[in-house]
């Protein structure tokens, strides 16, 4: 019987401590479509490096690339994918309209804005950076990213809490 009552704590702790978690968890608002068109793995050991001017001088590695996964996300008009990060780096296009990417790199980190249009393309670093991407604009949205290093099988996109330093 004593065996019953410690399993039946256990599994109330573990409950109390999902729903806890996903209360602080900002989901997505908003979007209209994110359907994932392909993924796949590499058939040979792969190395990936990425380097970032501009802003800030960033050399991203990636040792041994697990898979790749390419989805397409559409954005209405006041809409956001909520806080998140990715377990790799990734390249998103904007196709259509504007999107808006705000980005906090490590805990208490500072919150960076910028905008993209259709026709341009920037770099997500992965790993170490939560974002939120906003549609700020008055048309929907269309962005078509490439997920790198995703844990086969694995999610490519891991929901996180709002860090609280970004002023929108």
């Amino acid at each position: 019987m004593k065996i019953k009552q410690i399993l039946l704590v256990f599994v109330g702790v573990v409950a109390v401590s999902v729903v806890a978690v996903a209360a602080v968890l900002t989901p997505s608002s908003g979007v209209l479509s994110a359907p994932v068109f392909a993924r796949a793995s590499f058939v040979d050991p792969t190395d990936i490096r990425f380097t970032i001017g501009g802003h800030s001088h960033e050399v991203i590695k990636v040792n041994n690339a697990k898979e790749t996964v390419m989805q397409q996300i559409v954005i209405a008009p006041g809409g956001h994918t909520g806080w998140h990060s990715h377990p790799g780096p990734g390249v998103v296009l904007v196709k259509a309209g504007v999107v808006t990417f705000y980005q906090v790199s490590g805990e208490g980190g500072e919150c960076t804005r910028r905008t993209y249009s259709a026709g341009q393309a920037f770099f997500d670093g992965g790993p170490g950076h939560v974002q939120i991407a906003r549609n700020e604009g008055s048309e929907n949205n269309e962005v078509w990213v490439t997920y790198f290093d995703v844990p086969p099988g694995g999610a490519f996109r891991i929901d996180a809490p709002d860090p609280g330093n970004c002023s929108f």
